[in-house]
């Protein structure tokens, strides 16, 4: 009889913890993406509260979830773009914000236990309140505040879903000629995270632009062992540096400079470039590079997004594209 028990135990244990991670792990989830560890994304009520941390008081505050979207469109987006352009940004941002909240099954913020999301752009999304936005923009304050109201309230509990759930919805200011796949970026696969065509961000400010930097810097951010000076003296300025790949996207997969054997990424980083699809010229003792976009490429396209809304593109047309075969969902059920 004994054993009996035991067994039934362990049957109880297989049922309810065992198989419930192997479903999570098959399906190709894991972690936060891990579907079958979600609530459902709906809500029975009139307003969902979330938890913010506020890291520049290292305190979380718990605030109404559509208030924190429009702190977040102001703080991610232009406000004088197209309100459809800002009505795609708040889609985004409130995605963002209910695929990590614990109220729906997230795991909330790694960094800062009890809070679902962070204020601290490094980590999460940006997020300015009044004090900031009226300093930002002076004596258009009212008017640009109407503005980000009036997108964050016509699209009311709207968020994107893949397979019925929340999507990571990553954007970037200006992609240039393309987007690019979460796996060239990131090296992991998501099947609405695919590289597509963007001709509409070229008007973008950041689209272009041009770096210098001398061979002795390049040395000291890269390391003494690229040996970056010493190809300079002995085989002059084509032997200092190559693009050896490029990703289906266009941007650098594989770059030599000096000796060194180097990430696109891991150059954008170590040299602080706006994006990782650039070229590189040598002029004297200096390296020039060119860059093409600002941001890591993935997902929303912001300047793209404002340049279809003058195209007259709605918002739900601007996240189906950017965000390949995903549905738009009210997490409040309407």
């Amino acid at each position: 009889m004994r054993y009996v028990i035991i067994y039934g135990i362990l049957l109880v244990i297989l049922t309810v913890i065992v198989i419930p991670t192997v479903v999570v792990r098959g399906t190709g989830g894991g972690g936060r993406d891990a579907a079958a560890t979600r609530q459902p994304v709906t809500y029975q009520g009139e307003d969902i509260t979330i938890k913010v941390y506020m890291h520049e008081i290292n305190q979380i505050v718990s605030m109404n979830l559509e208030d924190y979207v429009k702190g977040v469109v102001a703080a991610e987006m232009p406000a004088e773009f197209e309100l459809e352009a800002l009505k795609a940004q708040a889609v985004a941002a409130r995605t963002y914000a209910v695929k990590h909240m614990a109220l729906f099954g997230g795991t909330g913020s790694t960094d800062h236990p009890g809070a679902d999301v962070s204020t601290d752009h490094n980590d999460s999304q940006a997020w300015y309140n009044e004090t900031k936005l009226k300093a930002l923009w002076g004596a258009n304050y009212s008017k640009y505040w109407e503005k980000i109201n009036q997108a964050v309230d016509q699209t009311r509990g709207l968020i994107i879903t893949y397979n019925g759930e929340p999507i990571n919805a990553v954007f970037h200011s200006t992609s240039g000629e393309r987007t690019a796949s979460a796996k060239e970026v990131w090296g992991f696969d998501y099947p609405y995270l695919k590289s597509v065509a963007c001709k509409w961000d070229q008007t973008s400010p950041r689209y272009h632009d041009a770096k210098e930097i001398s061979l002795a810097e390049l040395e000291a951010r890269l390391g003494a062992d690229a040996g970056i000076v010493a190809a300079a003296q002995n085989g002059g300025e084509t032997t200092i540096a190559s693009i050896i790949e490029r990703t289906d996207s266009g941007r650098v997969n594989k770059v030599r400079i000096g000796s060194k054997t180097l990430s696109g990424l891991e150059v954008r980083q170590k040299l602080d470039l706006r994006s990782v699809n650039f070229t590189i010229e040598p002029v004297g003792d200096k390296l020039v590079f060119k860059t093409i976009g600002y941001g890591h490429g993935v997902g929303l396209c912001q300047y793209g997004a404002n340049g279809q809304a003058k195209e007259n593109w709605n918002f739900r047309q601007i996240l189906t594209y950017y965000y390949t075969g995903v549905a738009i969902k009210n997490i409040f059920g309407s």
